[in-house]
């Protein structure tokens, strides 16, 4: 492998410095059976299948076949497999049984383990939908769906967290476990209201009472808590670990798009595809990429023709278009705040019919959607202007969108925050049911509003455009596309959401997960029926970062709001598994005091500024020793291209020296011989290239049991 990687980076090398012409090639594979011929005539042995020889200095390198495939499944013959057979059984007779015995079971563990992965592998969600999806739109649309199926998988394993630890504990403990049975006065009005039969069920914070599960620090309130920040850690930990495997993927493929695109022409068929959908597929999938660098390498070639007055130009503009995206995010601010506020002020009041009581009810989310809806097709119309890449575009467009998307929640949340903190009935009500409700309403009214896109406009538009292909207004509205960016930050609003409303609402993410399932069903049916495939792809690796990269601001939006709320907010005194107490963390500094003297004094310790200080100066010492060791490492690198480099302007010197020199040689041969046929002379004398020697030790044409025969020509560069 070592052997295959070297030369495949100097031929890369060589494609990227110069032009290699027919004489190189040619003079290569000579230069390579000379080195094979001499090896066979120093009688070097053949390679073997099952390790390296006993030769050490033979010419042939042996293939190392991977100990954990068995043998019966190595892709050789019979008597290779009997060879290999007996070469393992002397092999454990010389090491000894133990030392056989424990190889073999390790083997053994390492096979299990591979099957155990391979199995899991072929139960993925979705797996088959995926792969059909890429064939026929590309990467970058099957990024949509993976990162989809990846909050499906973090949100089942928060479901685990917080049904052993929230909801498990409640149902054995609980005192009292028929409230939540169906009243006279519930309507089917609760299931999007949140109130009646839901608001006494375990979806709300209400739903959870302290019950005979009250030790000192084994008790409800401590376990609601410890399953809130389980939920919360896990998923910043995972978030962390995938943003930095995907930025360090992101770096280094950065900017290596001939390497790309040599690989993607030669080497990425499968010819393990035997039938002809799947080979279609991949036909497709491979189209798809090719669009895309060809893509970025024709944008960057317009990019390097642009001229000054063209840059300045182009500045000037993105300038005042970004004036035009903050005027239209402050206005969109002010409609949410003028109609949250509105809200809040007539629903308590019973004079109006119930549809209109709904909508007032509704009334936040409507408006937090419909600017999600539209502001965000104004920003794709906007950022063609600013003549950037299509990969750029969608990136940019992603940023402002989740500005957008965050920023509105955020304005929600504060506006909600200072109402349950200035209202008079505070004291009275439960108002982390409240806060749970306007949770549960985001996430309702954002299903509904994805199932009446795709259904009441995006497949009537389709229709339309089928049984009328040429009317004038649907062509000047265009083809639908999947708009990869706006619907990657519908997930994220909506995994915030559930990291917000977690506390007040811990079933939260077993709502999320339904919802996820239902989006996936829907936008696979939006993709496949009502979309076309894009002619501009963009770059999905770059993205792919992005997306969770924002997903993790949405996280860290989670723990400012939660951390706001438990600090500056009492617990309600009439509801919860924190009644009585003046702060949520009451509990914990209970349990404390009641651990033993040592004990208490070090988790006080570990809790307090004495701690965090040396703490946060460790950790500038780690990030500072990181980027200095970052930092060498990319001069290393540099400096091993710069040898790499050098390596092949030095071989292209040699290549070119040696042709020169060959050329030498055949002019006074061609001459002589041209003379004595006009001569009538003998026959000319054998070439004198012949006795050319690429290696000291052999000539090609030298017999294999006769002594070196000394040179009587050397090329320039070995005459010292």
């Amino acid at each position: 492998m070592a052997d295959k990687q070297a030369s495949g980076s100097f031929l890369r090398l060589m494609s990227e410095e110069s032009q290699a012409s027919d004489l190189i090639i040619v003079f290569c594979d000579d230069h390579q059976e000379t080195i094979l011929d001499q090896g066979r005539c120093q009688g070097a042995p053949r390679r073997s299948l099952g390790g390296y020889s006993e030769d050490e200095d033979a010419w042939y390198p042996t293939r190392r076949w991977d100990r954990n495939v068995p043998l019966r499944n190595l892709p050789v013959s019979m008597q290779e497999k009997r060879d290999i057979r007996d070469r393992r059984n002397l092999q454990r007779r010389t090491i000894g049984c133990w030392e056989s015995w424990r190889r073999s079971q390790r083997t053994v563990r390492r096979r299990m383990l591979e099957q155990m992965v391979q199995a899991l592998s072929a139960l993925q969600l979705w797996g088959r939908t995926l792969h059909s999806i890429e064939g026929r739109f590309g990467v970058s649309v099957k990024v949509y769906f993976v990162f989809l199926r990846y909050l499906v998988y973090l949100n089942l394993f928060n479901c685990l967290l917080t049904g052993a630890l929230i909801q498990a504990p409640v149902f054995i403990f609980r005192n009292n476990i028929y409230s939540s049975t169906f009243k006279e006065n519930d309507s089917y009005l609760d299931f999007f209201l949140g109130t009646g039969f839901l608001e006494r069920s375990p979806v709300f914070y209400g739903f959870y009472t302290r019950g005979s599960l009250d030790g000192k620090c084994l008790n409800t309130p401590i376990l609601f808590l410890l399953g809130v920040f389980s939920v919360l850690i896990f998923s910043l930990v995972m978030l962390v670990r995938r943003t930095v495997n995907g930025y360090k993927h992101k770096w280094m493929l950065s900017g290596r798009y001939n390497f790309s695109m040599s690989f993607k022409v030669f080497c990425s068929w499968d010819f393990c595809i035997h039938e002809p959908k799947s080979a279609a597929f991949k036909q497709s999938n491979i189209r798809n990429d090719l669009k895309m660098d060809l893509e970025e390498e024709r944008f960057e070639l317009l990019k390097s023709q642009r001229t000054l007055k063209v840059r300045v130009k182009i500045y000037f503009l993105r300038i005042l278009l970004n004036t035009v995206v903050v005027i239209l995010l402050g206005a969109a601010f002010c409609l949410i705040y003028i109609g949250t506020k509105y809200s809040h002020q007539q629903k308590d009041s019973k004079n109006y019919p119930w549809l209109y009581s709904l909508l007032l009810q509704y009334l936040p989310p409507i408006i937090i959607t419909l600017v999600n809806f539209m502001l965000p097709h104004i920003f794709r119309v906007i950022v063609k202007f600013e003549d950037y890449s299509f990969t750029s575009q969608v990136n940019i467009t992603l940023v402002r969108c989740i500005f957008l998307k965050l920023a509105c929640l955020a304005l929600f949340l504060f506006f909600l925050y200072d109402t349950l903190q200035k209202s008079p009935q505070n004291n009275q009500s439960c108002w982390e049911n409240q806060f749970g409700k306007e949770m549960y309403k985001l996430l309702v009214f954002d299903l509904l509003a994805t199932f009446t896109d795709t259904f009441f406009i995006m497949l009537p538009k389709k229709l339309l455009s089928e049984m009328y292909p040429e009317c004038f207004l649907l062509k000047v509205m265009g083809r639908q596309k999947f708009l990869i960016q706006l619907n990657v930050l519908d997930l994220v609003y909506t995994q915030t959401v559930t990291w917000v409303g977690l506390f007040y609402c811990p079933m939260l993410t077993q709502i999320c997960v339904c919802k996820l399932f239902a989006i996936f069903y829907i936008k696979k049916f939006a993709v496949q029926r009502c979309c076309k495939p894009t002619q501009r792809m963009f770059r999905a690796s770059t993205s792919s970062v992005l997306f969770h990269f924002v997903l993790l601001l949405g996280l860290l939006m989670a723990f400012v709001v939660l951390g706001i709320n438990l600090n500056k907010l009492k617990p309600s005194p009439t509801c919860g598994p924190f009644l009585g107490s003046s702060t949520v963390f009451n509990v914990t500094t209970m349990c404390v005091d009641s651990l033993p003297v040592h004990v208490g004094d070090f988790i006080k310790f570990m809790s307090s500024e004495a701690f965090a200080v040396p703490l946060i100066v460790v950790e500038i010492l780690f990030l500072t020793s990181s980027m200095s060791l970052r930092s060498a490492n990319n001069k290393c690198i540099e400096r091993l291209k710069d040898m790499l480099v050098t390596c092949s302007s030095d071989k292209w010197y040699l290549v070119k020296q040696q042709a020169a020199w060959l050329q030498d040689q055949r002019s006074p041969q061609q001459s002589s011989s041209r003379a004595g046929s006009v001569e009538g002379s003998a026959p000319p004398e054998p070439r004198a290239h012949l006795d050319f020697h690429p290696l000291p030790e052999r000539s090609v044409s030298q017999p294999c049991d006769t002594e070196p025969v000394p040179t009587h020509s050397r090329p320039p560069w070995n005459e010292s």
